[in-house]
């Protein structure tokens, strides 16, 4: 009988701490909502975009060129005439964004943390191999283009797509947990901030937003913008 006396006083006392703690909050949620109060920003109400997040909607930018790499390809390959100034300007996004945007960004920000972790250091190293005739094969893209839509125009498209679409698999799944792991919540939170800060340096305040325009543009062009039309 002391023990269950000794419980219902214990409980009495939460639910009237609890009851006290809601009235004070409710005050102070009062107080705030004041003349006083500064006005909330949008950006204040959006969730933030971590490292990881990022990179990864990055690499969907770069999906949808592969996509249009892709139809080009195929038109190529069926003899199919169309705008070779389509696959020349979807290569210079991938150039400015993707090569010495995006990419820069890993070499300088994610490969040298895991590195110095010793961690993924042979995936690190086929990623720069990569990355580097990734650059070489988007040169030779871009002096084909501008010249005919041949056949070794569409082996480069080919090659291209084959060898990026691992790559950003890999990275996804590999590559961006172990960095995760590797710089603790409170360095995921400040590279956020860094990475934010370089593309407003390189694209200004809404880079991301502005390349995935440029890319629904070119899909137009081609006829693939409606993502209904890849049902099967």
């Amino acid at each position: 009988m002391i023990i269950e006396s000794k419980l219902s006083e214990r409980r009495a006392f939460l639910r009237e701490a609890a009851s006290t703690a809601g009235l004070v909050l409710a005050g102070c949620a009062t107080a705030n909502s004041g003349a006083g109060r500064p006005e909330t920003s949008k950006s204040e109400g959006e969730a933030e975009v971590t490292p990881g997040e990022d990179l990864m909607q990055e690499h969907g930018v770069l999906e949808r060129i592969l996509l249009i790499y892709d139809e080009g390809a195929r038109r190529i390959e069926r003899g199919e005439q169309f705008d070779a100034a389509v696959i020349s300007k979807a290569a210079a996004i991938v150039r400015r964004f993707v090569e010495e945007y995006h990419e820069k960004n890993e070499e300088q920000f994610v490969f040298p943390r895991l590195r110095a972790a010793n961690r993924e250091l042979d995936l690190i190293a086929v990623l720069l191999r990569q990355h580097q005739r990734g650059r070489e094969v988007t040169a030779e893209i871009i002096s084909k283009a501008s010249a005919a839509a041949t056949s070794e125009l569409s082996a480069l498209l080919q090659a291209f797509a084959r060898m990026y679409r691992p790559h950003a698999a890999r990275e996804d799944t590999v590559l961006f947990p172990a960095f995760r792991a590797v710089v603790g919540r409170a360095g995921y939170h400040e590279l956020g901030e860094q990475f934010e800060d370089k593309e407003h340096e390189v694209f200004g305040e809404h880079g991301f937003e502005q390349a995935v325009a440029q890319v629904s543009q070119l899909e137009d062009a081609f006829g693939i913008a409606n993502l209904a039309g890849f049902t099967p």
